[in-house]
């Protein structure tokens, strides 16, 4: 079985008020990961900003910006001089009215590869996003970093299993989902919260395993007016084992190894996609079976 194992950093962070400083920060901890030995980092979503969707508000859209951009000409001078790839979650200004969620990738070299923009957008209180972000219209993508082939979603796309399987299916090897999720204040007893964490896990460690990928989920922490984001980053190996968890209200830097040389081992032992039976899927596109 041959070895190819990538050491990948995901940075869970609190934010403040001040994008400049937000950024600062992140940078700081790209050059931290970088030092300890780790080859890709994913950041939080959002990552420069506090979660402005708790509420429709006009102001925000003054923190949107171009990608690429100024944010990413930052992140592209640190990728290149500690050949680290960076997965970047941003406020991306499109044009005038029209914003997306969108997730960058840098490469080792500091090149831009591209970017995937969020295409499930939730509209649930305290989480407001479809006042502020249209779909994505990039579709699916994977792209082919120096270290692995990694595929990136954000935040609700955590649920959707079809969006997991198509850039599976595309050969990534790692997915990434930068995320702000948590608990409302108004969120009910100890027990409900418990259970939406796990729910949260649960999910993308079945993504995992149907898929035969590694998953680097990255959340925040902090309480930011309503919501207090409950943390818990993880990394899953292709058998839905979580291998590594961070605190679920403390900084941190995870780090985890992942061997994309075991995929296939994991996916001959369960052959998941060999024994798929695409014909008999045409129904998925349709929004109910009535």
């Amino acid at each position: 079985m041959r070895s190819e194992t990538v050491k990948i950093a995901l940075v869970q962070m609190a934010c403040e008020a001040d994008p400049e400083a937000n950024l600062k920060r992140a940078c700081e901890k790209i050059v931290q990961s970088a030092l300890q030995g780790a080859k890709i980092v994913c950041l939080q979503e959002l990552f420069t900003t506090l979660y402005f969707c708790q509420e429709e508000d006009y102001a925000p859209f003054e923190l949107s910006e171009a990608v690429p951009g100024p944010s990413t000409d930052m992140l592209r001078a640190i990728a290149a001089e500690h050949e680290i790839v960076v997965v970047a979650s941003l406020f991306e200004k499109r044009t005038s009215g029209l914003y997306h969620n969108t997730a960058v990738v840098i490469d080792a070299d500091g090149s831009y590869l591209g970017k995937y923009r969020k295409m499930h957008i939730p509209d649930d209180p305290g989480f407001y996003e479809k006042f502020y972000f249209t779909p994505g219209d990039l579709g699916y993508k994977v792209f082919k970093t120096r270290y692995a082939a990694i595929g990136v979603l954000i935040c609700w796309d955590q649920w959707y299993p079809e969006a997991a399987r198509l850039t599976a299916l595309q050969g990534a090897e790692i997915l990434f989902y930068p995320t702000a999720i948590g608990w409302t204040s108004s969120e009910g007893s100890d027990e409900v919260r418990q259970a939406q964490l796990q729910a949260w896990k649960t999910v993308q460690q079945g993504h995992a395993i149907a898929n035969g990928v590694f998953i680097a989920a990255v959340n925040r922490v902090g309480t930011e007016g309503e919501l207090r984001f409950w943390g818990n980053s993880f990394v899953s190996d292709p058998f839905g084992q979580i291998t590594a968890a961070a605190h679920e209200s403390n900084e941190e830097i995870l780090l985890e190894d992942c061997d994309v040389g075991k995929i296939a081992y994991y996916r001959t032992h369960w052959p998941f996609l060999r024994d798929r039976r695409i014909e008999t899927y045409g129904d998925i596109q349709r929004r109910y079976i009535d």
